[in-house]
């Protein structure tokens, strides 16, 4: 039947039917009953194939009447509709909208057959179901929040109550399916140091695996199943079989029953797994939902907390008993300790009394009697007795006894005794009478030598450094446990005193007899004496030659002629006319002669050259070989420096023919210094060092010849210790600063980096370059600690230089490094240690050094540069073409830059230069194949700069762009 276009009226009142469509709409209960009743009264809804969709959540959980109407099409038009009439277009579109709360709740009309106008009663009535069902949701959300708010309360009662984990974990389990279906259901935690699972708590109708809580399951035995994909892919897993082989990260293998439906979240902490939680169903009747696993997702974060509060309650109750266990012991030991002290100090001091008696002029009965007194003190001594052994072994005698019974102590043959059994074993003995008649029976000791009213013995031996003297004893009448291990132990240490104490009174006994004899061999022993001062007085004349001349060469050597130095500048001191002078000679490239021929030729030169020495002299001049090859002539009643020219003239020719060493003929020179000692010489220190700093000037000037100390020398020498002295002061005063020279691109002239460089803000002479103060720097071990200054201060001033600026182009720093640096093996962990310190970005930051910092260790410097590079730190290669083999090493290094030196960009001031651009064409070569910057360093002039960028070089440096400045100037301040 078909439908004109548009109806103008209601259906219900076109059909007369009305009253029967109120009464049905009245009865209907949820939004169904109503799209139903609606269909029924208005046949016309079914002929045209309308179609009635809502929801509560639109457009989630759409429903739709007649059942089966939500094609995707017709609910993307229904969707699309929605939209329309939210943005206000009212344009009677079909579908057409029946109700919009605004929040969710929503129904559409979809007429394929023709544009039907929605009766304002089904409208109400359905906008009054989708209320109710809106509000029955919420109080079942509502009660459904209630219930797991009381299921996390549950939990939180139960992790803080006295339940054992069993019993918590059964009652997790009951709050689990009270919450969702957990028949089936378990818990495991994750050791992540093991990778392995204890399953704490396991149910299960149908999977009847034994698995104890204390048992640990290696993941590796269950790979690749539902479990192990949980603690591996950290997400949560549902559905069946063929659905959760569908979520995994790879292929599923199943361990233990197969479930109908499966659910399973991974416990997590700050991203990491912790356990997991499980349940599934076998019955085929259950699914479990995607809210259900959002709750059990929930509860698990609350489950593992629960558990790690039971588990570090468990642990600090156990870590209390343990820690009470340890103080009980700990208290026993104190009390012990204490008890020990006290015995301790008992002891100490009766050691010290007997060793005090000891020290007494007094008899040896009143020694015994003292130590007698002080072991009563410490044990039961009423039965007490020292016995003492002969010194041939064959008798034992008793100098002090004191006994209630025994009354002949007289000595007696070594014999089969306990006292003879202590002195033989050495170690203390107690002696019960079961022990004793132990021992009389085995052959220890002979029958009746413990008599019948001995109960108990004690005996310590006295040990000295020859073995054991003699014994201390005692014993008891009345009873059999008077004596403990612990007497024996302090009878013990007492013996040892009294052993002591006994051997140096036999000491001191044994002096005075010896003093006596040695008064008669000392008058025979002085005769002797006198003979053996005569031969002595010879021999130390024979070795105050041999300590006073070189054993090479026979001359005087340092000690004797720095002794006739002395006493010349003495006897100048007294007459100003004796004047003297002094010849420092050192043979030139002695070390090729030794290294060469060996040290046997070399020795053999040097008595030689000693002889030819020797000649060029006359009385009373000295002539003393010094060290290695150096030696010295001193020149006595000279006042004229021309006659010390002379003589050093003449040792000049006496070393010009040739020497026959080793078979072949050497031709040697030698270098001379001249010093001339004036009326206020200080020492020989002085005039020495004088003639050294002339020799090392004729050495400088060419070796061969002779050069003559003056004042300027004098000022010179002097100056360099000036300098070193303030270079030092400079550092206290911390008067070093950096200053940064920019690195410009030469075809825009825009910065890319800056150059730290030294300078020394002297307080006399000003702002100083290196060059002024370098060498003294470095010859004085002082570069080092100026270059460590350098590079803080540079990185601290030159953060702001090479921040981030407007134009986004990214900036770096250069250091200059000290070839020094590199033999430290911890420069680059120093270095990176300074850069986080201050908070500089180790990739802004490059380090230059020369040719020859890397030829000096290349293995070293090689492995330094490069883990540098790893922490982002470059490197750079400065003064590039003024080293030795260049292009052999350069590729060896990790190179970020090479900078050409000025020496090359010179030339080209006044126009081209072929030499010049022969060098540094292959340098950019050279730089473009091994990927590496090339800066032309010294750039002054226009013609300079056009002349490198028409060859090609990018970066450039130099005064035509600007010259080092302090940071405040390049920031503006």
């Amino acid at each position: 039947m078909s439908m004109p276009a548009k109806f103008g009226r209601s259906l219900a009142i076109a059909t007369g039917e009305g009253s029967a469509l109120s009464s049905a709409l009245l009865r209907a209960r949820v939004p169904a009953e109503v799209a139903a009743a609606w269909f029924e009264h208005v046949p016309v809804l079914h002929e045209t194939g309308a179609c009635v969709l809502w929801s509560t959540h639109w457009p989630r959980d759409m429903q739709a009447y007649p059942e089966g109407a939500t094609a995707p099409r017709i609910a993307a038009a229904a969707v699309d509709a929605v939209s329309r009439a939210r943005a206000g277009m009212n344009d009677d579109a079909n579908p057409r909208l029946l109700h919009d709360d605004g929040e969710g709740a929503v129904a559409v009309l979809h007429c394929p057959g023709g544009d039907i106008e929605p009766d304002a009663l089904v409208c109400a009535r359905l906008a009054e179901t989708l209320d109710l069902q809106c509000m029955q949701e919420s109080v079942a959300r509502l009660e459904q929040a209630e219930k797991l708010q009381r299921s996390l309360y549950a939990i939180a009662d139960m992790a803080g109550s006295d339940l054992d984990m069993p019993d918590m974990l059964r009652g997790l389990h009951r709050i689990v399916s009270d919450l969702m279906y957990a028949e089936n259901f378990y818990i495991a935690l994750y050791d992540r140091d093991r990778d392995s699972l204890h399953f704490l708590y396991f149910a299960d109708v149908v999977d009847d695996q034994d698995l104890p809580p204390d048992r640990e399951v290696p993941l590796a035995r269950i790979e690749r199943g539902l479990t192990w994909y949980l603690t591996r892919d950290k997400r949560p897993l549902m559905g069946d079989r063929d659905a959760l082989a569908a979520q995994v990260s790879g292929p599923l293998v199943l361990h233990g029953a197969d479930s109908s439906d499966w659910l399973g979240v991974p416990m997590l902490r700050d991203g990491e797994v912790e356990g997991v939680v499980v349940v599934q169903s076998y019955t085929g009747e259950r699914c479990y939902t995607t809210a259900e696993m959002s709750l059990l997702a929930f509860v698990a974060v609350h489950i593992l907390t629960a558990l790690e509060r039971k588990r570090g309650r468990a642990e600090l109750e156990q870590h209390v008993v343990e820690r009470t266990q340890q103080l009980q012991v700990a208290n026993r030991e104190l009390r012990r300790e204490v008890a020990e002290r006290e015995r301790g100090e008992r002891l100490q001091a009766a050691l010290y009394r007997i060793a005090a008696v000891a020290s007494l002029d007094e008899t040896s009965e009143s020694f015994y009697r003292h130590v007698h007194a002080i072991v009563d003190e410490l044990i039961d001594a009423k039965n007490f007795y020292i016995a003492l052994v002969s010194e041939d072994g064959t008798q034992v005698s008793f100098p002090y006894a004191a006994d209630k019974f025994e009354r002949d102590w007289s000595a007696r043959s070594f014999g089969r005794g306990l006292t003879e059994y202590v002195l033989e074993a050495q170690r203390p003995q107690l002696v019960d009478r079961v022990r004793a008649e132990a021992m009389v029976r085995s052959g220890a000791i002979d029958a009746g030598m413990m008599g019948a009213p001995t109960l108990q013995w004690l005996g310590a031996p006295l040990l000295c450094t020859d073995g054991a003297i003699g014994v201390v004893a005692v014993q008891s009448y009345e009873r059999d446990d008077v004596y403990t291990e612990r007497d024996a132990e302090l009878l013990t240490f007492v013996s040892y005193q009294i052993g002591s104490s006994l051997q140096r009174r036999r000491a001191a006994e044994l002096l005075r007899q010896a003093n006596a004899e040695l008064e008669h061999r000392v008058e025979a022993r002085t005769l002797e004496l006198r003979e053996q001062i005569a031969v002595r007085e010879q021999v130390e004349a024979q070795l105050q030659h041999q300590v006073m001349h070189d054993a090479l060469t026979g001359l005087p050597n340092r000690i004797y002629v720095r002794d006739r130095i002395e006493r010349a500048i003495a006897a100048l001191r007294r007459d100003e006319a004796f004047g003297f002078g002094l010849l420092y000679i050192d043979v030139d490239r002695f070390k090729v002669v030794n290294d060469s021929l060996g040290h046997s030729a070399g020795d053999a030169v040097l008595q030689q050259i000693a002889r030819r020495l020797a000649t060029c002299v006359r009385e009373p001049d000295v002539v003393a070989r010094i060290a290695g090859d150096e030696f010295v002539l001193l020149l006595e009643h000279v006042q004229q420096p021309e006659t010390a020219c002379k003589v050093a003239q003449r040792v000049l020719q006496a070393l010009q023919p040739p020497l026959q060493v080793a078979e072949r003929e050497l031709q040697l020179s030698c270098s001379v210094g001249i010093a001339i000692a004036e009326p206020g010489c200080e020492s020989a220190d002085r005039i020495l060092h004088d003639a050294d700093v002339a020799l090392y000037r004729a050495k400088d000037a060419g070796r061969n010849r002779f050069v003559l100390f003056d004042d300027a020398m004098h000022e010179t020498a002097m100056g360099v210790l000036d300098l070193e002295q303030a270079l030092r002061d400079g550092l206290l005063r911390d008067e070093f600063e950096p200053w940064f020279q920019p690195i410009v691109r030469l075809d825009d002239e825009s910065v890319v980096g800056y150059e730290a460089l030294l300078r020394w803000r002297h307080p006399r002479r000003g702002v100083l370059c290196p060059g002024d103060f370098l060498k003294v720097a470095e010859d004085s071990g002082l570069i080092g600690a100026i270059d460590w200054r350098m590079f803080r201060l540079a990185l601290e001033t030159g953060h702001a230089l090479v921040a981030p600026q407007g134009d986004g182009v990214p900036r770096y720093l250069t250091l200059n490094v000290s070839p020094r640096l590199f033999q430290h093996n911890d420069f680059d962990r120093r270095l990176l240690d300074l850069v986080h310190e201050i908070g500089f970005d180790p990739r802004a930051l490059r380090l230059e050094v020369t040719e020859g910092t890397l030829l000096g260790d290349p293995e070293t410097v090689v492995a330094t540069l490069h883990r540098l590079r790893e922490a982002g730190i470059e490197a750079a290669l400065d003064d590039f073409g003024t080293g030795y083999s260049s292009l052999g090493h350069v590729h060896r290094f990790p190179l970020k830059m090479i900078k050409i030196d000025q020496s090359f960009v010179a030339p080209f001031a006044n126009g081209e230069a072929p030499r010049s651009s022969a060098v540094i064409e292959a340098i950019l070569a050279l730089g473009h194949a091994l990927g590496t910057e090339v800066v032309a360093e010294g750039v002054e002039t226009q013609a300079q700069s056009q002349v490198l960028r028409s060859m090609g070089c990018v970066y450039a440096q130099g005064y035509r762009f600007a010259r080092p400045q302090p940071v405040g100037h390049w920031l503006g301040r």
